[in-house]
C-alpha cells in the first residue's frame, strides 16, 4: 500500500541549520506535506486567489525591497494571510531583516519564522531536493535488494524460493546487500529508490542459521544504505509445461511501480542451477543493452543472414 509521507518543520530546520526568529518548540511540530516553495509576489500585493497555502514561504531580496514601500496596515493583512494554519514556515533568505509586522503577528500566532544568510536560489535548491526525498511516496515489497555490478537488482518471488540464500551467495561473490525480506521503495523524481526498514538494516535471515549481521561478517563493503532499482529478477518454481525465454528476442517484460517501468526477468528455479551466476550474467547482459549491445538481436540477425545466404545459393544452383 502506498504511503504519503510528511515531515516536520524541526527536521527541515536541523537539516538546513536555520536560525529560528519566532515560534517555540511546539511550532516546530508543524507538518510539511509538499516539497515546494512559494515566492509570495502576488500575495504581498493583496491577491490571494489560487494561493497554495501548504508551501514553504520564501522571503528574499525582492520581497524585502517591496515590503519597505508597503504601508504597515497593508503588511498586517498580507502577513496574516501568509501565516495561516496550513503554511509550514516562513524563511527569510540573504540575511534580510525580520519585518516588524511579521514578527508581531508570528509571535501572536506562535508561527515559526527562520533566517539564513544564504541566497534564495541556493537554499531553495537544497530545500526542494531534501524534501523530494523526505516526502517521496513510499510502499514496500517482499523481496531482496542487491547492488550487483553497480546496478540495483530487486529479487522477488514466493516464500521459500531462496531469495535470501541467493543474496548470501551474491555477497560472497563481492556484491552488496541493501535490504532483505522487506524493501521500502520510494519514487524520487524519475527514480525508484530502495532501502531497508530501520530494524532490518544490514541484517540477512537465512533459514537454519537465523539472523546474520552482514557488515560484521563480511565487512562494510557488503552493505549499502540505499540503491536505485534498475532491474527486477523474479524467482519461480520450474514448470516443465511452461515455455521459458531461450534466445532472448521475445518482447521485454517490465515491473511497474509508481507509474515507472523497470526491466523484469523471470528465472525458473530448480536443482542444479547456479542462481548467483545467472543473476550476474543477467545484470551483465542488462548493462550491455544499456550500452546498445543486444546479443539476442545480433544472433537473430545472424540467423536471418544465414537463411538468406542459403536461399541465394539454392537459386544459383
Amino acid at each position: 500500500m502506498e504511503e504519503r509521507k510528511t515531515t516536520t518543520v524541526k527536521v527541515l530546520k536541523d537539516h538546513l541549520n536555520l536560525r529560528q526568529l519566532t515560534g517555540d518548540k511546539a511550532s516546530l511540530r508543524r507538518q510539511i506535506t509538499l516539497p515546494n516553495t512559494n515566492r509570495p509576489g502576488l500575495e504581498l500585493t493583496g491577491f490571494f486567489a489560487h494561493a497554495e497555502k501548504k508551501r514553504i514561504v520564501i522571503i528574499g531580496n525582492k520581497e524585502t525591497a517591496f515590503l519597505r514601500q508597503l504601508p504597515e496596515i497593508e503588511q498586517d493583512d498580507r502577513w496574516d494571510f501568509l501565516t495561516n494554519e496550513e503554511t509550514p514556515l516562513i524563511l527569510i533568505t540573504g540575511d534580510n531583516p525580520l519585518p516588524p509586522t511579521l514578527e508581531k503577528i508570528a509571535k501572536e500566532k506562535n508561527f515559526p519564522v527562520f533566517s539564513t544568510d544564504r541566497a534564495s536560489s541556493e537554499v531553495m535548491v537544497e530545500l526542494v531536493t531534501f524534501l523530494d526525498e523526505e516526502l517521496a511516496p513510499t510502499t514496500n515489497v517482499h523481496g531482496v535488494l542487491m547492488n550487483v555490478y553497480g546496478r540495483g537488482v530487486l529479487i522477488i518471488g514466493g516464500s521459500g524460493m531462496g531469495k535470501s540464500e541467493l543474496a548470501l551467495e551474491l555477497i560472497n561473490r563481492g556484491h552488496s546487500l541493501v535490504a532483505d525480506d522487506r524493501v521500502d521503495i520510494s519514487r524520487v523524481k524519475d527514480m525508484i529508490i530502495g532501502t531497508a526498514p530501520v530494524l532490518l538494516k544490514g541484517m540477512l535471515e537465512i533459514r537454519g542459521i537465523g539472523i546474520i549481521d552482514i557488515m560484521k561478517m563480511f565487512g562494510t563493503h557488503a552493505y549499502l544504505e540505499a540503491k536505485e532499482v534498475d532491474f527486477v529478477v523474479e524467482l519461480e518454481k520450474w514448470d516443465d509445461t511452461k515455455e521459458y525465454r531461450r534466445v532472448g528476442i521475445e518482447e521485454d517484460a517490465h515491473y511497474e511501480v509508481f507509474g515507472l517501468q523497470i526491466p523484469h526477468l523471470i528465472f525458473p528455479v530448480r536443482e542444479g542451477r547456479n542462481m548467483s551466476v545467472l543473476v550476474e550474467s543477467a545484470v551483465r547482459d542488462f548493462i550491455l543493452k544499456q550500452r546498445g549491445v543486444n546479443t539476442a538481436a545480433e544472433f537473430d540477425e545472424r540467423v536471418m543472414n544465414f537463411i538468406q545466404k542459403q536461399n541465394e545459393e539454392q537459386l544459383d544452383d
